[in-house]
């Protein structure tokens, strides 16, 4: 089944569609330090970037009509500083908002499905009406705005052919929602705003997957049955002060079916510390020690022993604060890119271009691959009946 990937940056969804079954037709970014970062690892064959029909280009100037064959996906994340905690929060003022193009690829290739993600920041409730815009624009692609039409009116027009009921054209049916990654295994907590659409002559019947992993199964292998610490080797007077988590612990009738969670110990515990054991780091791809991390009221850090809090695509501040690990000491450090890269689930085999900031740009904007597989491996079956 054929695919187009938009605002591919490092690939952290783009990764996903391939794994999932999908073959690329298009993969598109305008950043040259992410392009540069695909093509580095399509030159050193690893799989699935060797296979990708990379185009630096702005999306606007794609025409997607020299696209042959019919296109089964388009997945994406159209760039989120618009909606972040980080930015200006300009949303439909902002012209980094690229909903408008993953709108225009939607009604151009009319795929049998679409994955979109997005920083949680898109559900504010500020951002209400415009979420709205975007989710009716979605299901009604043919249904566009007239000439200097605002898109409040616009809007307004969609919600009366949406409530007429009688639709002519192409249309979809969509399913939107926050998802925790750590839920479904990857070593982070982050929430991403996950929209799915399938093309409403698929017929298909389609839900977000089930959780699979859990705080409270992470608690009870941590303070009931302390296997998580056997694992690691951890001795008592190494194990975290979590009073908290033992008085949830103790509460818990009985063990959690699901998973744990990953915790930043189980992501990167077999990792030398690259600012204690320095020449070791160094046998390790993009394992280097980068000083000036600080603690600051609001940014303490990620605790060893539970997911990272949420990477950002930033060095310092507000955007970028949390890029540290915080050891049992109290003591801080920044993330190294491997580091960073694990907590995201790309593969270790994989290298990043540009400098220390570049690359946690990249990383910080990402989607989990991990994350992003679960979600598109279920469209995929549900594409061929199999889910």
């Amino acid at each position: 089944m054929n695919a187009v990937e938009l605002f591919v940056g490092a690939g952290g969804l783009g990764m996903a569609v391939s794994q999932a079954g999908f073959k690329p037709q298009l993969v598109v970014d305008w950043d040259r330090w992410a392009c540069d970062t695909i093509r580095q690892n399509q030159k050193a064959g690893l799989a699935p970037f060797t296979t990708w029909p990379l185009v630096e280009s702005d999306v606007r100037q794609v025409n997607f009509s020299e696209i042959g064959g019919s296109i089964d996906i388009v997945t994406g994340g159209p760039p989120c500083q618009p909606f972040s905690m980080g930015g200006l929060h300009r949303a439909y003022l902002d012209e980094r908002d690229m909903f408008p193009q993953a709108i225009r690829a939607v009604r151009e290739l009319q795929p049998r499905a679409f994955v979109f993600e997005n920083v949680k920041g898109l559900t504010r409730a500020s951002f209400s009406n415009y979420l709205e815009y975007v989710r009716l624009q979605l299901r009604h692609p043919d249904f566009i705005a007239k000439p200097k039409e605002t898109w409040h009116d616009h809007l307004a027009r969609l919600e009366d052919y949406e409530t007429k009921g009688k639709f002519l054209g192409l249309q979809y049916n969509i399913v939107m929602r926050v998802l925790n990654a750590a839920n479904y295994g990857v070593p982070q907590k982050r929430e991403r705003i996950l929209i799915v659409g399938f093309r409403a002559d698929t017929g298909v019947e389609w839900h977000f997957p089930n959780h699979t992993h859990s705080h409270d199964a992470l608690l009870w292998s941590q303070w009931r049955s302390e296997e998580y610490w056997d694992l690691h080797k951890v001795a008592k007077r190494h194990r975290a002060d979590d009073v908290k988590g033992k008085a949830r612990a103790l509460k818990l009738q009985e063990q959690p079916e699901t998973l744990p969670w990953m915790t930043v110990r189980d992501a990167i515990a077999d990792l030398p510390d690259p600012e204690l054991q320095p020449l070791l780091a160094k046998a390790v791809l993009d394992h280097r020690f980068q000083p000036g991390a600080r603690s600051y009221p609001g940014h303490t850090g990620s605790p060893l022993d539970e997911p990272a809090k949420t990477l950002k695509a930033g060095v310092h501040g507000v955007p970028g604060g949390e890029n540290m690990l915080r050891r049992a000491d109290g003591s801080v450090r920044y993330f190294t890119i491997r580091e960073s890269a694990r907590l995201q689930t790309f593969p270790d085999e994989m290298v990043f271009h540009g400098s220390w900031s570049e690359t946690m740009r990249q990383l910080g904007n990402a989607v989990p691959t991990r994350l992003a597989h679960v979600v598109v491996q279920k469209v995929h079956d549900s594409l061929i009946g199999n889910a």
